[in-house]
Order: C-alpha cells, then sequence, then structure tokens
C-alpha cells in the first residue's frame, strides 16, 4: 500500500467536494491512490506571493496554478478592493504573456472580478508586463493583474498584481491581502461572470504607451545615427514582438533584424533551453545573426518584456553580453549625463537599485552629485521609492537581474523603454567613434574597477526549500570570520533588520523591511550577499569584487570571484 501523509490527504480530500469540477476531484483521486510524491508537493503548502508575486507549477492543488487557486487569490483580492475603495467604481486592468492557459486564465480572473461587481479592462491579446503596468495607471484602475511566470519553464505559469499608482504590491498591502486570501474557503469563489463589466482593450493603451515610451527613451541622437546602427532584436518566443519594433519605428530606428524563428509567441519556447536573457544561451540565434549581418547590437528580452540582455561588441569586435550590472551601470550614466547636458539636475534627483546589485551605481550617481536609494530584491521597492520621495524626481534605476525603469510613467522594470534606451546609447557612441563597450570601460576607467558574479543553485520541492532553509540558517548560525583571505568587517542580517560592524564590534539597526537576505562584507571590499530566490527553487549568491588596479584588473577581479565561489561551494 503506497503511504500518504494524513495532513497531505486530508488537504486533498478538500478538493472532492461538490464545489470541484468532475474532472478535477477524478485527477485528485488518481493522485491520491498512484502519486505520493507528487501529492505532496501539489499539496504541501498554498503558493505564496514573492518578490514578483504568485508563481507556480501548473496543475492541481493548493501549490500549483489552476482554476481554484487563481480563482481564490482573485476573490480575495475583491473582497480587499471593495474594503479599500467604498462607494467608487472599481476597475481593474488585466494582461497576460505567451504561456500556456495564460488567455484561459486571464479571462478566468475577470470573470471572477466581474462576478463581483468589479470593472475590468482585458487585453485580448498578449502584451508586456510594462504596458499593464502603464495601462492601470492610464485607465484610472485601482489595480491590475499579469498571467506570467517570466522566463520560469513552460511547465510554470503566475499571477501577478499591481495596485493604482501601477507597482506590484508591498507591505503591509500584500499581507493584508494574503490574509484576506487566506480566510477564505474555495468555495467563496464567484466565477458566474457578468460580462458587461469585462471591457476589451487594445489600440488606444498600445499607442499611448508606444508614445511615452518614445518620450521617455530617446535623447537627441540624430537621424543619421539612428541609420547607422544595425541592430538584431528577439523576443525570445514572447510578448515584446508585439510593442519593441513599433517603438524602434516609431523612434526612428529602421535598421532592425528581427530574429524570425523566435518572434511567433511560444509558450514551450522551442529553440532555448530557458528563455532567460541572463543566460548566453538563449541568445545564441540572435548572436549568430548579427555575425552573418555584422550587426552592433543585440537585444533579446524575457517572455514577458521586463528584462532585457544586451550584446556588444568589444574592442575585439567580437560580441560580447553584458551582464545586468554592467547595463545598469551604462544606462544610469547615460540618463545622468543627458540630464546634466539638459541642465536639468539640480539636487531633487534619485536614481535607484537593488541591495544585491553593484555598488557602481551608488558611484555613478555621487559623480554626478544625484542622490542614490537602494531597497529589498524586487522592482515592486523601486516602485514603492517613487511614492516615498514625492520630493523627488525619479531619472532610473535597476537591479541585477536584467531589468531597468527608464521614468517613472510605468512603475515597473520596462525592456520597452530600456531596449530603446541601450539604442540610444549605441548609436550615439558609435557616431561618435566610440562603442558602448568603449563606454563601459570609460566609466570603470573613472570611477573603479567592479566586476559581479550570480551563483544560482536550484533545490526543486518541499526537500530542496529544506535544504535552502538549512543553508540560509548555516550561514546566520556559522558566519565566515574571512572570505578568500579578506577579513570580514560587516555582516547585514536583512531577515532581523540588524548589521553588525565587526569591527567595532556593535550591531545597529538597518533601515529596510524585513527579508531573507544575509549580506557579507570584507576588507578589501568584496560584497557577498546570499538569498533564497522569491519566485523559483532557487538559492542565489551574489558576489561582488573591485580593485584599484589599473594593470591587469581583469585577472585580479576574476581571481577573487574564483576564490569566493570556491569558498562558497554550494551544490
Amino acid at each position: 500500500m503506497i503511504y500518504v501523509d494524513p495532513k497531505t490527504l486530508a488537504k486533498a480530500n478538500q478538493w472532492l467536494t461538490p464545489f470541484f469540477d468532475e474532472k478535477t476531484k477524478h485527477d485528485i483521486k488518481e493522485m491520491i491512490a498512484n502519486d505520493p510524491e507528487g501529492l505532496e508537493d501539489s499539496f504541501y503548502k498554498n503558493l505564496e506571493f514573492g518578490t514578483g508575486g504568485m508563481r507556480g507549477i501548473m496543475g492541481l492543488g493548493d501549490n500549483r496554478i489552476n482554476k481554484y487557486t487563481l480563482g481564490k487569490n482573485t476573490q480575495g483580492l475583491s473582497n480587499y478592493l471593495k474594503v479599500q475603495f467604498p462607494n467608487k467604481e472599481i476597475k481593474v486592468a488585466i494582461a497576460y504573456d505567451c504561456r500556456h492557459n495564460s488567455k484561459k486564465f486571464a479571462k478566468l480572473v475577470a470573470d471572477v472580478f466581474s462576478a463581483n461587481g468589479i470593472k475590468v479592462f482585458l487585453f485580448s491579446e498578449l502584451r508586456p508586463t510594462p504596458e499593464l503596468s502603464f495601462a492601470v495607471k492610464y485607465l484610472d484602475c485601482q489595480a491590475g493583474i499579469v498571467l506570467t511566470a517570466s522566463h520560469n519553464p513552460p511547465e510554470y505559469n503566475g499571477f501577478k498584481v499591481y495596485w493604482e499608482d501601477g507597482g506590484q504590491l508591498v507591505p503591509p498591502q500584500d499581507g493584508e491581502i494574503i490574509a484576506e486570501i487566506n480566510s477564505l474557503k474555495y468555495e467563496d469563489i464567484k466565477f458566474e461572470a457578468n460580462q458587461s463589466l469585462i471591457q476589451y482593450i487594445d489600440t488606444e493603451v498600445d499607442e499611448a504607451f508606444a508614445k511615452a515610451s518614445v518620450k521617455n527613451g530617446t535623447f537627441n541622437t540624430s537621424k543619421e545615427a539612428k541609420d547607422n546602427l544595425k541592430i538584431v532584436f528577439t523576443s525570445l518566443h514572447g510578448t515584446s514582438i508585439t510593442m519593441i519594433p513599433k517603438v524602434l519605428e516609431q523612434a526612428g530606428y529602421d535598421n532592425v533584424l528581427i530574429v524570425g524563428e523566435q518572434a511567433e509567441p511560444d509558450g514551450d519556447f522551442p529553440t532555448v533551453k530557458s528563455p532567460n536573457p541572463e543566460e548566453p544561451a538563449a541568445l545564441k540565434m540572435a548572436l549568430e545573426l548579427a555575425e552573418k549581418t555584422n550587426a552592433d547590437i543585440v537585444i533579446g528580452t524575457d517572455p514577458d518584456c521586463d528584462r532585457l540582455g544586451v550584446a556588444v561588441r568589444n574592442d575585439k569586435n567580437e560580441m560580447v553580453l553584458l551582464n545586468g550590472n554592467q547595463t545598469m551601470v551604462l544606462m544610469t550614466h547615460f540618463l545622468l549625463e543627458q540630464w546634466q547636458k539638459a541642465g536639468k539636475l539640480n539636487g531633487k534627483q534619485f536614481v535607484a537599485s537593488t541591495i544585491v546589485s553593484t555598488p557602481m551605481v551608488e558611484k555613478v550617481a555621487k559623480h554626478f552629485n544625484v542622490k542614490y536609494i537602494d531597497g529589498l530584491t524586487g522592482f515592486k521597492w523601486i516602485a514603492k521609492m517613487v511614492k516615498d520621495f514625492p520630493e523627488l524626481e525619479f531619472i532610473g534605476g535597476g537591479e541585477e537581474s536584467f531589468g531597468y525603469l527608464v521614468g517613472d510613467f510605468v512603475r515597473d522594470k520596462d525592456a520597452v523603454t530600456a531596449t530603446l534606451l541601450a539604442c540610444e546609447i549605441a548609436a550615439q557612441k558609435k557616431d561618435s567613434g566610440s562603442s558602448m563597450f568603449q563606454y563601459l570601460n570609460d566609466v570603470y576607467e573613472q570611477l573603479g574597477n567592479y566586476r559581479e558574479h550570480l551563483i544560482s543553485v536550484t533545490k526543486k520541492g518541499k526537500q530542496g526549500a529544506e535544504e535552502i532553509s538549512a543553508i540560509m540558517k548555516n550561514l546566520r548560525e556559522n558566519p565566515f570570520k574571512e572570505i578568500a583571505g579578506s577579513k570580514v568587517v560587516r555582516m547585514d542580517d536583512v531577515s532581523k533588520n540588524e548589521t553588525t560592524d565587526f569591527i567595532k564590534q556593535e550591531t545597529l539597526s538597518l533601515n529596510l523591511p524585513k527579508s531573507n537576505v544575509l549580506i557579507y562584507y570584507t576588507e578589501d571590499g568584496s560584497k557577498i550577499a546570499a538569498r533564497p530566490s522569491g519566485t523559483e527553487p532557487k538559492i542565489k549568491f551574489y558576489i561582488s569584487v573591485n580593485t584599484l588596479e589599473k594593470e591587469n584588473f581583469e585577472e585580479i577581479l576574476q581571481k577573487k570571484i574564483d576564490a569566493i565561489a570556491a569558498q562558497l561551494n554550494i551544490s
């Protein structure tokens, strides 16, 4: 007889009541009888909101994305919206990406909102996530939803929630909504749609978003410079194909080559192992096209078009992929340079990044005498900064995981406008006899040589979650005294909102919300952060090193990175 954990079985049996459809009940019974391991993973916990909303594998159970978990979340959000906006017509915008079931799930979510008397603006076809963020404000909505799992594998989908400012949920709202959701039973879900409250949207929002993107992402680049830049673009089978070619054309970039084999939206992502622009392999076809055509720049976006990977030619005329930190440094420096030239910097602006990203962004901000603010991982925190510092004008900001935001007309990372910005930089630098690669080296030469490296370790399922928890526990209870031969001088434990100075032997409070992040700082200026992913079954280690040496600095930095990685020895 197959053993099934009693707690898991009790949760599964709740899905056998009359409320659930016959196929669901049949499939649950099959899992109970024949697949205890799958049953355990499907029911051992409820899906939770992380840094990017709720993501999970599609399937049956509390720990899966399906009709009932999405319905329950939508019902809870509907209840919360009614409390927060009494005596007001509540409006919600909904978009979705290329993933399997995304269109069906988007309509399901729209149905539940409408069943609760809430007006819904629903995109009739897939659209980029940043366009949804824009639409929330443009259509004067109180909330927005995107059905997406970003770059996760094909079996995943997700549910990202946006508030009336166009930014993702942050405390205390996320906790309050989760509490409301957890107070519900599945039987509380209202599935019967009021079709009169569902309005399909497309062209008007498309045109408004494209116009705003061009306005925020262009900086007096000459037509000759634009014509002289050869761009290769790939949407990696995702949503960006609906907007980026349009925006580039409206901005005057006509020399754009699209990777045709990857232009068709497809939730199987058939030409790549992972549709993640952080992975060089994802841009292989684009890089090959660039070599055939002698293109200047390659840009690829993830499926929901909020992150981008950029490749440029180095001093040997080879295409090289910039990492997210390097792209962020270039974009921030260029934006501040343009603002300075226009005489718009007056001490009332700021740029933003995250605590696991490169320290170079802060150095760039200081160079231009612009305020720098950092926060936890996830663009919801950068959107929150825009609200929290209304006296300051937001210029731009990013994070190491290939996301960037230009201005505040969108309140989430925006690969549409960031793609245009990258082309502006490339065009202007080529026109002046330089290049993006040389520009990056110039910034390093001016402000210091920094290099970053990410170690990402996958630990799937309940056992994996326990292993990740054990790794973080060990790092806290047995902290490193030195890393790669350099003494640890400080440790930030964001879960306790504490920073410990080992030189002064004192512990002070951090001005951050609590989060499961641990950061070590060493005597030689290295920084190592450990953090479980909020959207994937992974633990991530973010390494940053630097040197003042001008000769052989690449070799020096790589040796530091290798030594730190060897000491972490996580597998």
